[in-house]
């Protein structure tokens, strides 16, 4: 199924843990339910040509001892004259970005049939409005959809809200006799 990368947002579950989701709008109908497990395949961003401290992670080099303007540099590349070059797929600066990369297990948190958006959890490869491929893989074996709109983050009997209230004033009640101590004891 194609489709769109709009923006990456962040949700709550019905559990009152905060997740990363990114809106997709599906190019058709939307096959997927929230709880599918989905593997999404897009364009990363590009980034043009970049040093091998950007694109691979090196360290660099010192920034003191007379070392000014080699900070960012690869350092040696190879050996002397055995073999008597570099070999292939040597880490050295380049092309950064822009390769085909697919994401897998991701999970559909929520399908708006109207407007053909999904969210789906976690991060998916490529700038906004870059197209995708999502293909359901499975199910998520322990989803925990998402809190709707106006839901309560707690939900409790009256029996425990009374219980809650209640701790929480003996607890302003201790501290305010705490305060009264040390003050008493200050003077």
């Amino acid at each position: 199924m194609a489709g769109t990368k709009l923006i990456s947002t962040q949700e709550f579950t019905a559990d009152s843990k905060r997740i990363v989701v990114t809106q997709v709008k599906a190019g058709a109908k939307s096959i997927l339910v929230p709880g599918d497990l989905v593997k999404v395949t897009g364009i990363s961003k590009g980034k043009g040509f970049a040093g091998v401290v950007k694109r691979w992670g090196f360290k660099g080099g010192p920034k003191t001892h007379g070392q000014s303007d080699r900070q960012r540099s690869p350092g040696s590349i190879g050996q002397a004259t055995t073999p008597g070059r570099v070999y292939k797929g040597k880490r050295m600066a380049g092309r950064l970005g822009g390769d085909k990369v697919t994401i897998s297990g991701l999970t559909v948190m929520a399908v708006d049939e109207k407007t053909h958006l999904l969210l789906i959890k976690g991060l998916v490869p490529g700038a906004k409005g870059s197209d995708l491929v999502l293909r359901k893989v499975g199910q998520a074996p322990k989803f925990i959809p998402l809190m709707g709109v106006g839901e309560r983050e707690i939900k409790e009997t009256v029996e425990e809200k009374e219980e809650r209230l209640r701790i929480e004033q003996e607890s302003e009640q201790k501290l305010k006799q705490e305060e009264k101590e040390a003050k008493s004891a200050a003077s």
